[in-house]
């Protein structure tokens, strides 16, 4: 981020930084990039339906570790290189179910990684990816609270991987090539328990009237702006899990600017005071992570480490997010209630119309 153009936006009457929206940013605003906005995608049935629930094949060569009640399981013992198609169906109902599994001491190289990951569906490419089979990922020792005072768009924060796309990634794995011995750590926060803990009232709120607007841009495709419902079910485990994030969230598409805001403000609060949903993994080289970005957020965490920081990530489709029954069954009743007032004020303008003639 040390490049940031945002930070040649200074104001002459002050000295200080202008904050501005990337869209008014000129090197963003005149870009043409080379790829179209991405089309809505049919994806296959996830993998995870396959699996036995009790994953016996799998736990028959590895040893599962919770580090936290909410999120988070080591699997020990094993190579992931070694695993047959039924244990990495199991692999993944196990991600669905704790949001994030991790490994160490792997022989993957990034061939195998790629070829392994195609069991879980369509490779999906990152809109900044040049690679057509994977992107690879950097740590940062940017200060990003320093950042936010050139441009509003925030930055290493709270994330499910690209969810502003039409179909947002639902697998991902991180594998690590270099990394320093301290700092550099990535933390996961379950967003089951994320709406778990919201009060009733607040889970009956975001799950039947509001509508979340994503932005996201890159260099590769024009910038898109989508709208996701703000609770969703999991489409294997049948939970409930927050669909917002702070990174690339930017309001709520039913609500007034200052609703909006104040709504978007809480839930980054309740994001990052999630400790009890929460774990942060120390990498090492050969260490592994994969997660379900459809009940999972994360971040780097930033710091002021020496050394380089490296990793080769690989994800795919996952399907369009749907709206809640009840959701679809209010909007329905607005869009009628609606339609009876038009028509109801049609009527009464014809009625006015008619006595005015006479």
């Amino acid at each position: 981020m040390a490049h940031l153009s945002s930070r040649q936006h200074i104001s002459p009457d002050s000295g200080f930084p202008v904050t501005l929206h990337p869209a008014y940013n000129p090197k963003i605003k005149d870009h043409v990039p080379p790829e179209p906005i991405r089309q809505p995608a049919a994806v296959g049935k996830d993998r995870a339906a396959f699996a036995d629930p009790k994953k016996k094949a799998l736990f028959a060569v590895a040893t599962p570790k919770d580090l936290t009640e909410s999120i988070g399981t080591v699997l020990e013992g094993v190579q992931l290189s070694s695993l047959n198609g039924q244990q990495l169906d199991e692999l993944a109902l196990l991600v669905n179910e704790r949001g994030v599994v991790f490994f160490r001491d792997q022989d993957l190289t990034t061939e195998r990684q790629v070829e392994l990951f195609q069991h879980f569906g369509e490779l999906d490419k990152h809109p900044a990816q040049k690679d057509v089979k994977h992107v690879v990922i950097k740590g940062s020792t940017e200060d990003h609270r320093e950042i936010l005072s050139y441009t509003s768009w925030p930055s290493g924060d709270f994330h499910a991987d690209t969810s502003f796309e039409i179909n947002p990634p639902s697998y991902s794995m991180l594998r690590m090539e270099e990394h320093p011995p301290v700092g550099g750590d990535t933390a996961w926060v379950s967003q089951y328990g994320l709406y778990d803990a919201l009060s009733k009232a607040m889970q009956k709120f975001v799950e039947n009237d509001t509508i979340i607007d994503l932005w996201g841009a890159s260099p590769n495709r024009p910038p898109i702006d989508t709208h996701h419902p703000a609770v969703r079910t999991h489409p294997v485990t049948g939970l409930k899990a927050l669909n917002v994030n702070p990174g690339f969230v930017t309001g709520f598409a039913e609500l007034k600017r200052k609703e909006s805001d104040k709504l978007l403000e809480f839930l980054e609060y309740h994001i990052h005071s999630a400790d009890d949903h929460a774990v942060r993994w120390k990498w090492e080289v050969g260490s592994i992570a994969m997660w379900d970005n459809r009940c999972s957020l994360h971040r780097v965490i930033p710091g002021t480490y020496k050394g380089a920081r490296r990793g080769i990530r690989t994800t795919v489709f996952g399907e369009k997010r749907e709206y809640p029954k009840d959701f679809v069954n209010n909007l329905l009743t607005k869009l009628q209630r609606t339609s009876m007032s038009i028509a109801r004020a049609v009527r009464e303008g014809r009625r006015d119309l008619k006595a005015a003639r006479s």
